[in-house]
């Protein structure tokens, strides 16, 4: 059949074609080259029907609407003027589909980028858009909803000139289909026509990159790595030096730290490679036969220096101030003549190692630079061509380092390289990062450099000893875990420091080698090898020197899944970016990382798993793809009821995605969401002489979940009252909540609240703006005789507009309290009727024995009941049988008799804490992220920062419970319950809280 077609034309063509993704919340990207558009009317801000700018062909012209689009005509659109805006009608067969394209007259040779605003329907209603050039193809990626822009980008190489290049989108779609396109751009990257090398992974050349670019490695470990039988091999899977790999894939420095003596009076070694002088001549011998150059960190300390310790050298730790600077000029210039006379070629010295307002036990700046002078006289005097580097870190607070390189400034510090440390996880942005560097480099004529930066490859744990990185709160994880993910990261860090400029002088990858040197199921014998070989990040012997860190938590690599290299030595994709920054290079397109869901519901509702998930390409690009869940472990998941599941699901190709299930106790509230028509359950009303203002809104972009929402708005004050009362409830303890979202609120008076007898117990909250919903809770509600009201109190000024959604109400716990004081006779058998075959039925029996408790009234312990703040605070006492009195009780809301000396008792100890609000909530149920804080407490751990416990749900645990979820799974005080679940947020059963004591003993 012919093809009908409109004047209308699109985008572009050529040799070597890469198409890329990426869609995120609010605009789209900025296009990558300076130059303008060689697209005509690529926002369709003049009809393009009558000047045939562009030209649309399709068969289905009856089944589609296609036109210019105003956005005057929906005020909450803006990206321009005019947009091209398309839908598939509800009455068309298939998946019908048009294109959009227009020629480009001539093209020079050179890298060009194509890309496009898109924003459409989500699901079935999903637009598909693919860019083209020529006849090849981009991917096929869905819009995700209103208002949700993304870019769709198409990256090719023109090898030579070009006439009339034709350009441009296929778009398809299901019945009902919609979407709309704006701002098509056709910029050039570069005029360079070399194509990209093909590769394992795709990295982006980095533009101007000087021919001298530090592209180093710090392998200080490697040396007690070997000894401790890890081995390297090349890209053949033959065992090789790793020097000589490293060469190879473009490395041309080493890094080495040096500590003075890291050793103990007996020899033993502190570990972390025990870098002395010595090891530092070995690598540094290695590295010059391998045709790299070495930098050498001084880190003027007996093992780890950094900002939060700089301790002294064993040696140094009695001198005098001017004896100290003498030492340190000392042991620089012999340390750098023995390097020098062993053949080492020695192209930089870094004198101190974060030095961040410390160095050698010093603080004050003048004595700080005294010192870092003295190092550097003795470099000078030795070689006055090795560059001269301070270290420091955390460029990502403001001023910072503009700060120290004023102090050093004003106090005459002789250096030529101002050194940063770069870890995406915890140190801002790189256009920051650039900024800062930049700032050092023309302010003071500096040169500057990245001297530590890494990234995760995996999220698995290689040894035994907990990772650094990534943890569930307080990191930045902009990359995919993945190897393509770690080289990007690398590329992005070289190109924001040569983005500095010519003073911009490279980048060091921290400890790419530091792998395990046996599974993690070895983890005893792993132990014995790090304390023999120093393989370990400290060894026990270090104790003696650094026992408030080292001392605690020694053990092995913590960057093993950072490494270049896999847990067996062979060497990653992403090492040979070091290469591949010169050159750029290609890899297929593919899918990097999937990104896992959570799914929060309520039992007796409907539950569903989305149709979609969003997938990030190895391109760098972002969109949906199908994906296929594990219906037989989801229906059996919805038929338990409440509780934490995994889903396990699978996207085309295989790749495997989990969805992590919350179903929480059935809602009580009758309509919660507003979603029936029968709305007759709920009451709202005003007060006198005000006109009504609410009403239930079918707008799925204003509600929690759903389309329906009680929606707010009034010229005038806004005043109302919204409720429902329910009846038949049994007695016992009830949690209540809801979700509020608005704006243009002033002056407001808005609370959740529950109205039992006669009492109303309020909740405030508040509004901050369209979709941040507010979520006011009220637990431990108290209901007697069965009937509740529940509901929102909102007053504001004029002008304030909002939706409420999603009330819901819960039951918690019955009335009854636990009877927990030790009998007279605290080695009686106690009988209790409900344990037995129960898991704990052992520990239970012995905790009663023991009089830690004695269960209910009735003969009945109640194991899967959820345990409440004052049982388990009572329970925990008498296991510890403190013999203090305890504090005085001064909270606003009571404690039962039977429990206040534990309390009381508990709270002197510091084991457990009140609430703001000066409450305590003995009947609230603990969740087992508060009883992992209080269990580390009784335990007197220290806890680690940045500590990782490995749960599959790990990303849910609270940020203020991390380190303490870790600590107690380290100690064996607590575990996961199944599929490797810690399920933080779900409350703790009076079992569990049994044996939790049992481990705390």
């Amino acid at each position: 059949m012919r093809c009908k077609q409109k004047v209308f034309s699109v985008l572009l063509v050529a040799l070597l074609i890469v198409s890329s993704l990426s869609f995120n919340m609010g605009t789209a990207m900025a296009a990558v080259s300076t130059n303008s558009s060689s697209i005509v009317n690529g926002g369709f801000e003049t009809d393009f029907w009558n000047d045939q700018s562009w030209t649309v062909e399709t068969n289905n012209w009856d089944q589609l609407e296609l036109s210019q689009f105003p956005y005057a005509n929906d005020s909450s659109l803006n990206p321009n003027e005019q947009a091209f805006k398309y839908w598939i009608k509800e009455t068309a067969a298939g998946k019908p589909t048009f294109s959009v394209k227009q020629t480009i007259p001539a093209l020079p040779a050179g890298n060009y980028e194509l890309s496009l605003k898109s924003m459409g329907g989500a699901a079935e209603e999903a637009g598909n858009v693919e860019l083209f050039a020529g006849n090849n193809k981009g991917t096929v990626t869905a819009t995700t909803g209103y208002n949700e822009w993304g870019t769709v980008k198409l990256k090719f190489v023109v090898e030579q000139d070009t006439m009339n290049l034709v350009v441009g989108a296929n778009i398809s779609g299901t019945p009902k289909a919609w979407g709309y396109m704006d701002s098509f751009e056709l910029k050039q990257v570069s005029s360079e026509s070399e194509s990209p090398v093909a590769a394992d992974i795709t990295v982006k050349k980095v533009e101007g990159l000087r021919s001298d670019f530090i592209k180093g490695v710090d392998i200080s470990s490697i040396l007690s790595l070997e000894k401790s039988g890890v081995k390297f091999y090349n890209e053949n899977e033959k065992e090789q030096d790793i020097f000589k790999t490293l060469s190879d894939a473009g490395v041309n420095y080493i890094r080495v730290r040096v500590w003075n003596n890291p050793f103990d009076s007996n020899g033993n070694g502190y570990g972390g490679g025990n870098n002395d002088l010595a090891s530092a001549a070995e690598i540094g011998k290695r590295a010059t036969a391998n045709g790299m150059k070495l930098l050498v960190d001084f880190h003027y300390s007996d093992f780890w220096a950094d900002p939060g310790k700089q301790h002294t050298p064993k040696a140094w730790e009695n001198m005098s101030f001017e004896d100290k600077k003498k030492s340190l000029y000392d042991y620089t210039k012999d340390s750098l003549k023995y390097l020098l006379e062993q053949g080492v070629k020695v192209g930089m010295v870094q004198v101190g190692n974060e030095t961040n307002g410390q160095f050698v036990g010093e603080s004050d700046w003048s004595k700080m630079s005294e010192l870092f002078n003295e190092g550097s006289r003795a470099i000078r005097e030795i070689d006055p061509s090795i560059l001269i580097a301070l270290h420091f870190t955390n460029p990502e607070s403001e001023g910072r380092y503009d700060s120290y390189a004023q102090n050093l400034k004003d106090n005459k510090v002789d250096y030529d390289v101002f050194a940063s440390s770069y870890y995406p996880f915890w140190h801002g942005t790189l256009s920051n990062l650039t900024s800062v560097l930049k700032q050092v480099a023309d302010t003071y004529g500096k040169k500057v450099m990245v001297a530590e930066t890494s990234y995760t490859y995996t999220a698995e744990d290689g040894d035994g000893h907990e990772n650094t990185a990534p943890q569930s709160s307080g990191q930045t994880l902009n990359y995919p875990i993945s190897v393509q993910g770690q080289a990007s990261s690398v590329r992005d860090v070289i190109e924001a420091v040569a983005n500095v400029g010519d003073a911009g002088i490279g980048v060091f990858y921290w400890e790419p080698a530091w792998l395990p040197v046996g599974p993690k199921e070895n983890l005893e014998n792993n132990k014995q090898i790090w304390e023999k070989y120093g393989s370990g990040w400290a060894a026990s012997y270090a104790k003696e020197y650094d026992p408030k860190d080292a001392g605690l938590w020694y053990g092995g690599s913590a960057v093993d899944n950072q490494a270049l290299f896999d847990f067996n030595g062979h060497p990653l994709a992403s090492l040979n970016v070091f290469k591949y920054v010169n050159t750029g290079s290609v890899a297929p397109v593919a899918v990097d990382e999937i990104k896992d869901i959570s799914i929060t519901a309520i039992a007796g509702e409907q539950i569903h798993l989305p149709e979609n998930v969003s997938v990030t390409y190895n391109d760098g690009s972002s969109g949906k793809t199908s994906v296929v869940w594990d219906q037989a472990a989801f229906e059996k998941a919805i038929s338990q009821g409440a509780g934490s599941y995994v889903i396990g699901g699978t996207i085309e190709g295989g790749q495997a995605v989990k969805a992590f299930l919350v179903i929480k106790q059935e809602n009580l509230v009758l309509n919660a969401g507003f979603e029936s028509n029968d709305r007759s359950m709920w009451k709202i009303s005003y007060p006198e002489g005000t006109k009504p203002h609410t009403n239930y809104q079918n707008k799925a972009s204003d509600a929690k979940s759903g389309n329906y929402s009680l929606h707010y708005y009034s010229e005038d004050a806004v005043n109302f009252r919204v409720e429902q009362a329910l009846s038949g409830l049994k007695p016992g303890y009830y949690n209540l909540s809801m979700f509020i979202q608005g704006g243009d609120t002033k002056n407001p008076n808005m609370n959740l609240f529950a109205l039992t007898g006669s009492e109303e117990i309020k909740k405030e909250t508040s509004v901050n703006g369209w979709v941040q919903w507010s979520n006011p809770e009220i637990q431990n509600i108290l209901v007697t005789d069965g009937t509740l009201t529940i509901g929102a109190n909102i007053k504001a000024d004029g002008g304030a507009w909002g939706t409420i959604d999603d009330f819901y109400l819960s039951f918690d716990k019955s009335i009854e309290e636990t009877v927990t004081v030790p009998s007279s006779d605290p080695t009686k058998d106690v009988q209790l009727s409900d344990i037995s075959g129960h898991w704990a039925e052992a520990e239970i029996k012995q905790a009663a024995s023991m009089g830690m408790i004695k269960g209910y009234k009735g003969g009945t312990f109640k194991p899967n009941a959820a345990v409440t703040r004052a049982e388990f605070t009572v329970m925990l006492m008498n296991a510890l049988k403190p013999k203090e009195n305890g504090v005085e009780l001064d909270f606003k809301d009571s404690i039962p008799a039977w429990a206040q000396k534990p309390i009381a008792q508990a709270l002197e100890s510091k084991f457990i804490h009140g609430y703001k609000d000066k409450t305590f909530r003995p009947r609230a149920s603990l969740t087992r992220s508060e009883l992992a804080v209080i269990a580390a407490s009784a335990a007197g751990v220290e806890l680690a920062t940045s500590a990782s416990s490995d749960f599959a749900d790990a990303n849910q645990i609270p940020g203020w419970a991390r380190d303490a979820v870790a600590a107690v799974k380290k100690l064996g005080i607590m575990s996961g319950r199944n599929d490797n679940l810690f399920a933080p947020n779900e409350t703790v059963t009076r079992a569990e809280a049994v044996l939790i004591i049992m481990n705390l003993l």
